[in-house]
């Protein structure tokens, strides 16, 4: 899925777009040259997973695949700064201006490494230009002997900016779960979930009803529910949607089936990202010009996605102001045809 296509005025239109990450894994984006580094032998051309026509049979298949690659690298805050040193190269020469990424807890009991240092790793490594916000996510069943004590004190991690649910969204949602999401909301961290993606629209309710949060990583199943999407709109959720990861996960059979225009024309803000590029082969703008070539999306409605990004995303009132007026002036021009 990689590549130009679509319109050339189309994918300059894209290129020149201010856009927001917004649902990044970090371990999930390593840059598969830094394994070259580690084992040239090894690590040789592309992995045969970034094929545009590859399929993940499961979600565990995909899950294994990426654990058996990130542990190799992420080993200690170091590496971890240096990903994300060139994770963030990468997406600023596609002019995202905003990122929202998270790093999985459980890489805190594996390696040993503190969450804090991991935080400040990442954050020493943004470029100037760009804003970051580190979340942390964790299964739902990660409230172990080890790590319950890590996650009851996450609300005090200074640096932390917030926290999302990761994993089997089909996993029963354990009681220790909404006190935690509360606790984070009231210390000031922004709260998300991962819902929608294989599980069904009640468990993008529950994501909102239990854990109280706006942001719904995926959601796209909350196509299935009419008064859901009614409820979406009406409340003003972020549905933080990944379409190509969709696509290779089999959520959806094709971009051109894929229910984020839909979601669109009912009045719910959809931001666009890219999941696991490590996964996937994918880039940011892989995703617009995705949905311009197989969706249809025209320069209105791929302006709408980058600005339900900078609506939604905590960043300086300044940069949000700016960048705004920067996509209106840039949809403006296409429609005049400059």
């Amino acid at each position: 899925m990689n590549g130009e296509a679509g319109p050339p005025a189309l994918g300059n239109f894209i290129r020149r777009l201010p856009k927001t990450e917004t649902h990044l894994h970090i371990e999930g984006a390593l840059p598969y040259e830094l394994l070259r580094t580690l084992d040239p032998g090894r690590f040789t051309g592309d992995p045969p997973f970034w094929a545009p026509d590859y399929r993940y049979e499961t979600f565990e298949q995909f899950e294994g695949i990426l654990l058996d690659h990130a542990i190799l690298w992420f080993t200690s805050a170091e590496r971890y700064h240096e990903a994300a040193r060139v994770i963030f190269e990468g997406l600023l020469a596609q002019n995202v201006r905003y990122l929202e990424t998270s790093f999985h807890l459980g890489i805190v009991e594996f390696t040993g490494i503190p969450g804090p240092e991991i935080i400040r790793a990442i954050k020493s490594a943004v470029p100037p230009g760009m804003v970051v916000r580190v979340f942390t996510g964790m299964l739902r069943r990660n409230y172990t002997e080890v790590m319950a004590p890590v996650i009851d004190e996450l609300h005090t991690w200074e640096e932390l900016d917030g926290i999302d649910l990761h994993g089997v969204e089909v996993w029963e949602l354990e009681p220790w779960t909404p006190p935690v999401w509360k606790r984070l909301r009231e210390a000031g961290k922004e709260t998300k979930a991962h819902a929608g993606e294989f599980g069904g629209p009640e468990n993008v309710r529950e994501a909102l009803d239990l854990l109280g949060v706006r942001r719904i990583q995926h959601g796209v199943r909350a196509a299935e529910d009419e008064d859901l999407l009614r409820r979406l709109a009406d409340e003003g959720v972020v549905l933080d949607i990944c379409p190509i990861s969709n696509v290779k996960l089999r959520v959806v059979p094709g971009l051109d089936r894929h229910p984020i225009r839909t979601f669109l024309e009912r009045g719910i803000r959809c931001t666009v990202s890219t999941d696991d590029p490590f996964s996937f082969g994918n880039r940011l703008e892989d995703e617009y010009l995705g949905l311009a070539r197989e969706a249809g999306f025209d320069h209105h409605l791929l302006a709408r996605v980058a600005r339900n990004g900078f609506e939604a995303g905590t960043m300086p009132a300044e940069l949000r102001r700016s960048c705004l007026a920067e996509i209106d002036a840039l949809e403006r021009a296409a429609d005049e045809g400059r």
